[in-house]
Parts: C-alpha cells; structure tokens; sequence
C-alpha cells in the first residue's frame, strides 16, 4: 500500500504531544507513520509490515500515549520486545515522545537485571511496560505484574519473536490481559506464522503493508575463494570508507576470526556473539551506536532486534543459510529512506544458496569483481571517539545532562568534543573525542557528578 506525505498535525493528537513533536522537529509522517497512526487512534487492531528503522515505534508509541489516563496507576499498556536492547531503545523513545506529558511512568522489565529492583518499581504503578517474553513471564508468575486493566498491547518485531520460539510465552501472557482491548503486531517480514499468531491474539486486525523501498539498498555480490575470503573482506572496507559496518556471519567460529584478522589489521572492530555477558553485550553495542567502533562483527543470534540507524554498510561475511535472513540483514542499512549499500561474499560451494536468494526474492544478483587484493592500511576508518564508562546510574537518579555538565562546567571540555550519552541502571557511558580522553580521566580521580565520587574507565 503505497502513502502520501501527512502532517503530525492532521492526526488528534492531545496538545502535550503535539506541541512535543513540533518541538522534537517531527512534522512530516514517514509512510508507516501516515499509514498506520490513524488506524491505531481508531482504536483498531492492526499488523503492520515495516522494516526496523522505518518510524515504527513512534507509531504505536503515539497510540500508546494518546491512550493513557494518567491518573490511573494501572498498567494500561505492554510492550513485549524480542530482546532487552530493543526493549530500552523503545522505552527512551516512549519517554521521549511523552516528555511534556505529567507523570507518565514507563518500567522496562528484561533479564539480565536482578528482578528484585523492577518489583520494588512496580510496587509503586507504573503505566506502561515494556519487556522481554521470559521476564515478563517471571513477573506474571510471581504476581508482580498486574495486567486486569491493560488496554493496549504491542508485539514489536514479531516475526523475530517466533523465530526465537517465544510464541507460547507470548500467549501465556496475552491469557493473563482482559480479551477487550487493543493489540498492535509489528513485523518486518510475513512469515506464516504471523498471521496463526494474530488469529489467537487480535479481532478483526486491519493488515497494513508500507511500501518496501529495496531499491534504496544496493547490492553486490562477490565471488570468493574460501582461502581469500578475509583478505578481501579487509580490501573492501578500505574501498567503501564507511563509517559503520556491520559484518555477519553465520558461525561464532567465524565471528571471532574475523574479529581476531581485522583487529590485527588495525581496524576498528568489535564483536558480539553468544558468549558474551550481559554487561559485556551492553557496553560492545554502545561503543558501536555511539561511533566509538566502526565495525560490528556479529552472528544473526547476538544481532536479533538490534535497532541500529545511520548504518552505512553491512557485509555479509558469510551468505546466510535462509533468504528471509539475508532480507532481515540487509534491510538494517538504507533505513528511513537513506540509502544504504549491502555486500555479500560467495564462496564456490555457497553458490546454491545465492541462486535460492535469487530465485526467491525475483532479484538478478549484482556480480562484482576485485582489481587486486591490496589492503591499504593508510584508507582503514579510525573513529574520532573512545567510549568512557562511569560508575553511576540511573539508580543515582542522574541524568544525560548532569554528566554534560560535569565534563563542559567542571572539567572544562569543549560541548563538541562529548558525544552520545548513554545511562544504564548502574552505569553511564560517554563518547568522548580521542583527543580529550586523558583530560576526562583525570577530571575523575577526583571529580564528582551530583556530589557523588565517580570512578572513569576508558573501553
């Protein structure tokens, strides 16, 4: 279904979140936006078929927040996520998107934090939760989480949810929330499974499909022996020049010897595969979505609902063993109508796999051939930022802006040198240029942000 351009401020929106999307800059609808809102503000239950990056959440994030009462502590609205990077990243944007409203209380609720501190939260209401399938559960079993008055419900990338084999936990869920009310699914892809799903969980859903916009990704294909896929995976970074890379692989295996050649090299590379710990999967996904790293090596398993913008290239190191997969891969780059550039290796004995990807997506394949195999070290990209992890949280009650303070007012850094901020329960992490990491950590032995000592740790 193809959209036309629609204003924000077409939609009957309440004036705290319109004045906020006017300040936000938000003025034109991207097409999932324009096609799905006025459905969700009807109050109808829909699957929308768009790609990550495409506008999604604040689709249904307008939806959710046009619906709050907020002067009821219930949980009125769930979002389940297929994973705990997802389930945060969907949070800050409801947080944002609700700023101007008062009093609106958002609790994540994933693994990989100790369950006791989110029941201490919920103790005290919340309005919106936003979760992982399994913790959720937790929460449901021990009578934590109360869900008698949801009224709207959000499954966000779907398809990946059922490939991870949480169908049965999602309806587990769903049992527990009153049949009244409404529910949103959110899919890239259109597995068969999806619509079996809907047919438990929604009532007279409305399908809507945006416009897919490959032809924004350009793709090609290079024929590789096995013996010389590294060297020319290396040749082909230092011809691109891209500032963020993904490279996936299919194997941990591969993941960790791509991982090992490149750092050799010189490049700025970081991975995340199976083996990780929790903390160490945080802090190697933000050094890669704060520019710290340039290239993210990483198996399709550790990358799952991984919302990355402003991705300039991904490399399929290796072709993946299913076309839906190589879609899913691809489609991260070239997101919100930018362009985006894909490139996939081939080996000899991968060759049926590109003819399946052919004939299945109805795509000739772009056969490209490499002059030589040179490596020219001085065309490696070196990012201008270092990661620096601090020892306060969102448990201090700090915020992005007091730590901005600390470093410009306090330690007297130039605003232009800091860059992303990010703040987890305990920790904080900031892209600082390269060039002014000494100064931060000096600044820390004995500097403090809202009176509270703080330790500094450069990744």
């Amino acid at each position: 279904m193809s959209t036309v351009s629609m204003a924000f401020s077409q939609l009957p929106l309440i004036s705290p979140l319109q004045d906020n999307l006017h300040s936000l800059e938000y003025t034109t609808m991207t097409p999932v936006q324009a096609l799905t809102l006025p459905v969700i503000l009807a109050g109808k239950d829909v699957i929308a078929k768009a790609k990550t990056g495409s506008g999604k959440t604040a689709a249904f994030g307008l939806g959710i927040l046009s619906a709050i009462k907020v002067d009821n502590y219930a949980v009125q609205s769930l979002v389940i996520c297929p994973t705990r990077e997802l389930a945060e990243q969907v949070a800050i944007e409801l947080r944002r998107l609700a700023r101007l409203m008062n009093n609106v209380k958002i609790l994540t609720l994933c693994g990989g934090t100790p369950i006791a501190h989110q029941i201490n939260s919920l103790e005290h209401g919340a309005h919106i939760i936003v979760g992982t399938p399994g913790r959720l559960l937790d929460h449901l079993q021990k009578n934590t989480l109360d869900l008698s008055e949801l009224r709207l419900l959000v499954l966000d990338e779907a398809d990946r949810m059922l490939d991870m084999g949480f169908e049965d936990d999602i309806v587990s869920i769903i049992k527990q929330a009153p049949a009244q009310r409404q529910t949103l699914l959110f899919s890239a892809t259109y597995p068969d499974g999806i619509q079996k799903i809907s047919n438990k969980i929604q009532q007279q859903a409305e399908f809507l499909a945006v416009d897919e916009v490959n032809n924004q990704i350009e793709q090609y294909f290079y024929e590789v022996d096995e013996n010389s896929r590294k060297l020319l995976l290396a040749k082909l970074l230092t011809e691109h020049l891209a500032e963020s890379t993904i490279i996936f692989c299919n194997t941990k295996i591969a993941c960790q010897e791509v991982d090992n050649y490149l750092n050799q090299l010189g490049f700025s590379v970081i991975a995340l595969h199976g083996d990780l710990e929790q903390r160490e999967r945080e802090q190697v996904l933000l050094q890669f979505t704060n520019k710290s790293k340039a290239i993210l090596v990483a198996t399709d398993v550790a990358a799952r609902g991984l919302d990355i913008k402003e991705l300039d290239l991904v490399i399929n190191y290796q072709i993946s063993y299913d076309p839906q997969v190589h879609v899913h891969r691809i489609g991260r780059t070239g997101r919100a109508g930018e362009n985006g550039l894909a490139i996939t290796l081939v080996a000899a004995h991968e060759m049926p796999k590109a003819n399946l990807l052919e004939e299945l997506e109805k795509i000739t394949l772009n056969w490209q051939t490499v002059n030589n195999m040179t490596v020219d070290k001085s065309r490696i990209v070196k990012p201008v930022m270092q990661t620096v992890s601090l020892t306060i949280g969102r448990k201090n009650k700090v915020r992005p802006g007091d730590i901005l303070g600390a470093l410009t007012k306090d330690a007297g850094l130039e605003g232009n040198l800091i860059g992303k901020i990010i703040i987890t329960d305990l920790y904080s992490y900031v892209a600082i240029n390269h060039k002014a990491i000494k100064k931060v950590l000096e600044y820390f032995k004995q500097g403090k942000i809202k009176g509270k000592s703080v330790r500094a740790r450069a990744l």
